[in-house]
């Protein structure tokens, strides 16, 4: 028996017509698919209901961490392989998949090509660029940060990194990846505020200070500038994320502190 027959896939979606039919087709030979949709407006679902093996679901936006352990939940398989709607598992990695001795205290970690309009950048810290996307239920889940979400990592658990890879359709245009950077930044100065952590604050000499970092590694040291004007865009992008996240918890400190006095 493959191992796809023992994995559930899950996915969480909002408006990803664009993609989510090659999401969905690269994953026919796995059982049991569980889409949790964030009541996408756009034609993801219909799509979505041409695959035999997906069950959909759908839920309010409750942060990427719960999102994530509420499609797991729905999963009859205790083996899970999370993919974004944005992603194609290329067809070498199902193979590899399938020829793995799964062990539930391993996480398997992918391999992922993250793409700009359809060119492969191996550059601005987007290559090389492991995720962990394989697990078992039964040892580990998400955390429930509302952006940047990741699996709890336990003194037991092993990563082991496999040769196969995802496809990652990270941006077609610069407006996309800005409504990102503005969405994540907003996303993780409101975690912030809600959680009321005192040090590693914002400030805006830091904000200011991680802005020409973050653009002169990825740029410079990272190797941006051989993508011409996409390597330009990507770090300048990332020097923004870093900026507006520093930036966007110094307001809310400073907009708590009045509303304080």
């Amino acid at each position: 028996m493959y191992n796809t027959s023992n994995i559930s896939v899950v996915i969480l979606v909002k408006n990803a017509q664009e993609t989510i039919f090659e999401c969905l087709d690269a994953l026919r030979t796995f059982n049991e698919i569980i889409l949790l949709d964030n009541l996408s407006s756009d034609e993801t679902l219909q799509i979505a209901k041409q695959f035999d093996n997906v069950k959909i679901f759908q839920s309010d936006f409750i942060g990427f961490g719960a999102l994530k352990n509420l499609a797991i939940s729905y999963a009859q398989n205790d083996w899970i392989l999370n993919i974004d709607s944005d992603e194609i598992l290329e067809e070498e990695a199902i193979k590899q998949i399938n020829t793995l001795k799964l062990d539930t205290h391993c996480i398997y970690a992918l391999s992922r090509k993250n793409y700009y309009d359809g060119e492969w950048i191996k550059a601005c810290g987007w290559y090389p660029d492991f995720v962990n996307r394989l697990f078992n239920k039964t040892h580990t889940h998400f955390n429930n940060k509302e952006v940047h979400e990741s699996l709890i990592i336990s003194n037991h658990t092993k990563i082991i990194h496999l040769q196969a890879s995802l496809k990652h359709y990270t941006t077609k245009q610069i407006s996309q990846m800005l409504d990102k950077m503005n969405s994540y930044t907003s996303l993780d100065a409101q975690e912030h505020s809600a959680k009321k952590e005192g040090g590693g604050g914002g400030s805006m000499p830091m904000a200011i200070l991680r802005f020409f970092w973050v653009f002169f590694k990825d740029y410079f040291l990272r190797s941006g500038w051989r993508y011409g004007y996409k390597g330009f865009i990507i770090a300048w992008i990332n020097a923004n994320g870093s900026f507006f996240k520093y930036a966007k918890k110094y307001e809310k400190q400073k907009k708590a502190q009045c509303d304080e006095n």
